[in-house]
């Protein structure tokens, strides 16, 4: 068993767990898009009909005429992000938690030369008062220059900015020559627990940069670096083929996504995750030795339990331990969650609990 920042990996075989919905599989509609884009020759690298379509969609979507990048990762997205908004002497605000600043290995930092400063945060969000704060430096040859506020949404912690704090920020960052990114690895589960249109959250706010997941949800790879602020699309794409995320084959993502926004698949899908994720707190609050510790927004709990129960558990189902100081767990459903796997799930923790 092998321990890396409170993570544990060992072998699991065979057994649907509560980890991550990096863990699911990956829908059907999207393995019968990837067939079709397979059905004859395409041109490469995006000049294709399947990525033509796709970027169409995307731009419907938020109402405005967007730049599309495919990319192969969550993390190559982000780091295109900040490549178009970060110099070397340039710092990106972020919260502690968010995933470029713990679980991206120092991507940023390498490719862009860039520091990443981290705020701290309450569930996960950050504020314009811990962003005001960092602005001192800004003409001091000295520090580092604030250039880029990335958020989370939903957040590390699976909670959610308003719409009115996303404004709030994109508005104070502009007023201060800062760009906004939005890393939305979940994107689709934030629209789906606010229940408004995308182009609302993002578009109309005054977002810059999104980074649009869909490898969380159903597709089996692939996300899209979504440029609203076309001012910065300059060089992406030099820097996308630099970073190793230009596909050659990109139809075999954009297919995907072609399939993941039509009909609103991708937001049917996070309803599902996130009313597994609803159905499995009732029951969780029925245990008197669990602990639920965050809010549940969208798609995650965050529970201590006793330590004592974390193996034995973790036997029968595999799931992360957030923080081992204070056994705090994490537990995620995905859109192929079903009703049966969390009953399974909570009889399972009631046979530990003896």
């Amino acid at each position: 068993m092998l321990t890396i920042n409170s993570f544990l990996i060992f072998e699991i075989k065979n057994m649907r767990s509560f980890a991550s919905d990096n863990n699911s599989g990956v829908h059907s509609d999207i393995i019968d898009a990837i067939a079709t884009a397979n059905k004859d020759h395409a041109v490469g690298y995006g000049d294709d009909e399947y990525t033509q379509e796709a970027v169409q969609i995307f731009r419907d979507l938020f109402k405005t005429d967007v730049d599309v990048y495919f990319t192969f990762l969550g993390t190559g997205a982000n780091v295109l992000a900040m490549k178009s908004s970060a110099q070397s002497f340039n710092s990106v605000l972020c919260a502690d938690t968010a995933h470029i600043n713990v679980d991206e290995c120092g991507a940023v930092q390498n490719f862009t030369g860039a520091s990443v400063k981290s705020l701290p945060s309450v569930n996960g969000k950050i504020s314009v008062s811990s962003i005001a704060k960092e602005l001192h430096c800004i003409g001091d040859e000295h520090h580092s220059q604030p250039s880029v506020v990335s958020i989370t949404q939903p957040t590390e912690l699976g909670t959610l900015y308003s719409i009115q704090e996303i404004k709030e920020i994109c508005d104070f960052a502009h007023a201060n020559n800062l760009i906004v990114h939005v890393d939305g690895a979940r994107i689709s589960n934030a629209v789906a627990a606010l229940d408004i249109p995308v182009n609302e959250m993002i578009t109309d706010t005054g977002v810059d940069l999104l980074s649009f997941g869909g490898t969380k949800n159903g597709m089996m790879y692939g996300e899209a670096l979504v440029v609203l602020n076309r001012s910065l699309s300059t060089n992406i794409r030099y820097f996308r083929k630099q970073t190793m995320q230009l596909s050659s084959k990109m139809r075999y993502i954009s297919a995907q996504f072609t399939a993941f926004l039509n009909n609103n698949m991708y937001v049917e899908l996070a309803k599902r995750s996130n009313a597994m994720t609803k159905l499995l707190q009732s029951k969780l609050n029925k245990i008197s030795q669990i602990k639920i510790t965050r809010p549940i927004e969208t798609n995650a709990i965050f529970a201590q339990i006793p330590v004592s129960l974390i193996e034995p558990l973790r036997e029968k189902y595999f799931f992360y331990t957030w923080n081992e100081e204070e056994n705090e767990v994490r537990w995620m459903t995905s859109f192929d969650t079903t009703e049966e796997d969390i009953e399974s799930f909570v009889s399972c923790i009631k046979d530990v609990i003896g």
